[in-house]
């Protein structure tokens, strides 16, 4: 019988962003220090040759991914939304030695979200769905995103 199996790798980053237009103290240049838990799903490989027997992926294979694609990109980075006048500032920060990103999108958590399961969904193994994913902004404040509610 097979079974499916959800796997849960956590991450943490600092990174600073604006949001432009906003109506409140976030319109401001700031930082959060966001803890992303990334889930996926799948069955434990039951081939007992190989080396990931048991596994439904290996945690370090996963780190890999999530680093390469999210952590190693908005760690210590201060993110723009590029579609308003805060491009200007990012030149400026730039041309400072800043290190800046640019996104297509509002740099909340939500936006973020969608942002990272696109970037997560793309590189996993066939065999392994993205399950969900929690951005938590403070301590009492999150976004998530789950395949279930976006098929």
């Amino acid at each position: 019988m097979s079974h499916n199996i959800r796997i849960t790798k956590q991450f943490s980053f600092e990174t600073g962003h604006a949001l432009y237009g906003y109506d409140g103290k976030c319109k401001n240049v700031h930082g959060h220090s966001y803890k992303l838990s990334v889930t996926v799903i799948g069955q434990p490989i039951t081939d007992n040759t190989n080396v990931k027997f048991g596994m439904v992926i290996d945690f370090g294979d996963l780190k890999k991914i999530v680093k390469e694609e999210i952590v190693n990109v908005f760690d210590h980075a201060t993110v723009f939304n590029k579609n308003t006048p805060h491009v200007e500032l990012a030149k400026e920060l730039e041309d400072r030695g800043h290190n800046v990103l640019l996104v297509d999108y509002q740099p909340t958590s939500e936006m973020m979200v969608i942002d990272f399961s696109k970037k997560i969904k793309k590189r996993l193994p066939k065999h392994i769905s993205l399950h969900s994913l929690k951005l938590q902004e403070t301590d009492t404040s999150f976004a998530e995103w789950y395949a279930s509610d976006n098929n």
